[in-house]
């Protein structure tokens, strides 16, 4: 499953990571340990009885197997399975299939230098896989599936989640959730039948500068793909705030179809005075079919002085493949299938949306903001579709994008509504036909 695209592990780059895991442990010093069903061979039967014993540094290579725990990780290691026969963590009954966490590092919390490499991980009450307070973790060529078991979708409640968790009863915290991390890597997974699959939130920390690269996130029924939300802070006082993430090159499709208006292919929200979320890049990615527009900007409550405020503010979206997503819904609603939305109840400034290809959307850009400015530029857009629909008071610079045909915005090729928007000059030629 991981080597039918580009965009996955094949054998030559597994063996490539692997012998990066050796060398490295060689140039450490560090020890490896081993881990399978029946503890043979010298090794230990279970993988949580291996993370107790490891030394900060050390390996533990996991054989193929089911291992009914959850496995929680204080202390820099590598944990390596192998994604052409994962070892499975059926974390049945259990909180998490595996826990990164920095929260119990008292007193100095966070950890460090944590990867995981090549798991399967299901049947978990909440997340998959949660790394929290944490920097520089890789999780790398992982399934994860069928988490977030707790969930109660009609009562939008999930029983028993952690109260450090202060926004997730809607969806037990998705697949994968990187809460309060900063420079690590969420690379060439597989994560469907969740709630939701990927969370980058700040409930116990800000979150910042992670890369989520050539995952494949498809089907997960009741939240987002991809999600960056901006939450209440766990701890007592504002929101941490979200900021210079990469979202790349990643397949997001069919989410958030089992609940209406419940996921996009990238969620980006800041949902409350306080909360920020900015200078995200979003780039290179497939994103269609999903239960929202395919890029979706959320915030929903200006800020009255001297509340703190509501940003937005400085994201980028840029050089994606968007088709096929749904409308958006309630306050931020568009009145047709959308490629990207923007709203916001409170100024924004500094977003960049270029050089993306949109096609089976009725609007490909939807932006409604009180005031402020959006540069939209080299992009493709679908023909018989309006190219941008300015719902609100902001301004738009539209110039230098393909508008289905050489005579620029017209209802016979790709069309502007709304006002304060300016698309001379326009390109002549499909951008990406250059």
């Amino acid at each position: 499953m991981f080597c039918k695209t580009r965009k996955f592990l094949c054998a030559r780059n597994i063996l490539s990571l692997s012998a990066t895991f050796a060398i490295s442990a060689t140039i450490a010093s560090a020890a490896t340990l081993c881990v399978n069903p029946g503890g043979k061979s010298g090794c230990m039967s279970t993988i949580s009885a291996a993370v107790t014993a490891a030394s900060p540094g050390d390996i533990i290579n996991v054989a193929a197997g089911t291992y009914a725990e959850q496995v929680i990780i204080t202390k820099s290691l590598s944990l390596v399975g192998d994604p052409f026969n994962p070892p499975v963590i059926n974390a049945h009954g259990l909180s998490r299939g595996i826990f990164v966490n920095g929260m119990a590092t008292a007193p100095n919390p966070g950890v460090a230098n944590v990867s995981v490499y090549g798991f399967k991980v299901e049947n978990a009450n909440f997340e998959g896989i949660l790394v929290a307070n944490a920097s520089n973790v890789t999780i790398l060529g992982n399934h994860i599936l069928n988490n977030n078991k707790s969930l109660v979708p009609s009562e939008g409640q999930c029983p028993g989640i952690d109260a450090f968790e202060t926004s997730e009863a809607m969806d037990c915290g998705e697949g994968i959730h990187l809460m309060a991390a900063d420079h690590s890597f969420l690379v060439r997974n597989l994560v469907e039948h969740n709630s939701g699959g990927i969370l980058i939130s700040d409930e116990t920390g800000p979150n910042w500068s992670n890369l989520v690269q050539s995952n494949v996130v498809h089907d997960n029924g009741y939240a987002c793909g991809i999600t960056m939300a901006s939450h209440p802070n766990a701890l007592a006082g504002l929101p941490f705030g979200i900021s210079h993430n990469t979202i790349e090159s990643n397949e997001s499709h069919h989410n958030g179809l089992l609940l209406p208006g419940a996921g996009a292919g990238v969620g980006i929200f800041a949902p409350f005075p306080g909360t920020s979320n900015t200078a995200n890049v979003i780039t290179g990615n497939d994103l269609h079919d999903n239960g929202l527009p395919g890029v979706t900007m959320h915030n929903h409550a200006s800020a009255p002085a001297p509340a703190p405020g509501i940003s937005l503010n400085d994201n980028v979206i840029v050089g994606n493949h968007i088709y096929g997503n749904a409308a958006d819904t309630a306050d931020a609603f568009t009145p047709g299938p959308t490629g990207i939305n923007i709203y916001s109840t409170a100024p924004v400034t500094g977003l960049i949306v270029a050089q993306n290809d949109f096609h089976d959307e009725s609007i490909n850009i939807a932006f409604k903001v009180p005031a402020g400015s959006l540069n939209v530029h080299f992009n493709d857009f679908n023909d018989h579709a309006i190219g941008i629909d300015n719902l609100g008071s902001g301004w738009i610079d539209a110039t230098n994008n393909w508008w289905n045909c050489a005579a620029g915005p017209s209802a016979a090729c790709s069309s502007t509504t709304g006002a304060n928007i300016t698309t001379a000059p326009w390109l002549p030629f499909a951008y990406n036909s250059f």
